[in-house]
C-alpha cells in the first residue's frame, strides 16, 4: 500500500510505501526552516563550527564578471549570496536562497572549495543548469561562511540564466 505525503519546503507530491519512509520527507522533517538552517547542519556535521557560537567577522573579496572587486564583510554562518546582496555584488538569487535556482552560482577557491562539505544533490541539480560551471562551482545560498574562509576570493560567472534574458539587476533590501 502507498502513501502520499507533501514536501512542505518544496511543494512536491511524494508516493511511498506505508512501511518505508522517504529520505526527501526524514530531511523535510529534520530541516523544516530554510536552505540556510540545512546548510549549517551539513557544515556543522562535517566539522565547520557552529553560526550559534559567538559570530566572528570574515572578510572575502568577491571579483564581478567585468574583473572588478568588492571586498564584503560579513558575520560567520552567513551564506555567499546574502553577503554579495548586502555589499551590492551583482549576485542574483532569484530564489531567494531556496535552492531553487542557479542564479547565485559561484567559483570558489580550490583550497576553500576542498573544505566544504559535499553539495546536496538538489544542489547539484542546480549547478547542472549554471552557465559557466567549473571544477569549483557551487551556489552562494548553499556556502556558510566560516573563520577559514578570511581573505577568499570568490569569482563571479561571466553570465547567468537570469541575467543573461531579461537583464535584471538584484535589489538590496
Amino acid at each position: 500500500m502507498r502513501s502520499t505525503a507533501s514536501c512542505r519546503p518544496c511543494a512536491r507530491l511524494l508516493y511511498r510505501p506505508a512501511t518505508a519512509r522517504s529520505i526527501h520527507v526524514v530531511a523535510s522533517m529534520r530541516f523544516p526552516l530554510t536552505s540556510t538552517a540545512r546548510t549549517q547542519s551539513y557544515q556543522q556535521a562535517a566539522g565547520f563550527r557552529s553560526a550559534a557560537a559567538l559570530a566572528k567577522e570574515v572578510s572575502v573579496t568577491f571579483i564581478e564578471s567585468d574583473g572588478n572587486e568588492v571586498q564584503a564583510t560579513g558575520e560567520e554562518g552567513t551564506n555567499l549570496m546574502e553577503l554579495a546582496h548586502e555589499n551590492d555584488v551583482d549576485l542574483e538569487g532569484a530564489c531567494e536562497g531556496a535552492c531553487a535556482c542557479s542564479t547565485c552560482h559561484v567559483i570558489l577557491d580550490d583550497k576553500i572549495f576542498d573544505d566544504l562539505p559535499e553539495p546536496t544533490d538538489e544542489e547539484n541539480d542546480m549547478l547542472d543548469l549554471a552557465f559557466g560551471l567549473t571544477d569549483t562551482s557551487r551556489l552562494g545560498c548553499q556556502v556558510l561562511l566560516t573563520p577559514e574562509m578570511e581573505g577568499m576570493r570568490i569569482k563571479l560567472p561571466s553570465a547567468t540564466r537570469n541575467f543573461y534574458v531579461d537583464g535584471a539587476k538584484p535589489a538590496h533590501h
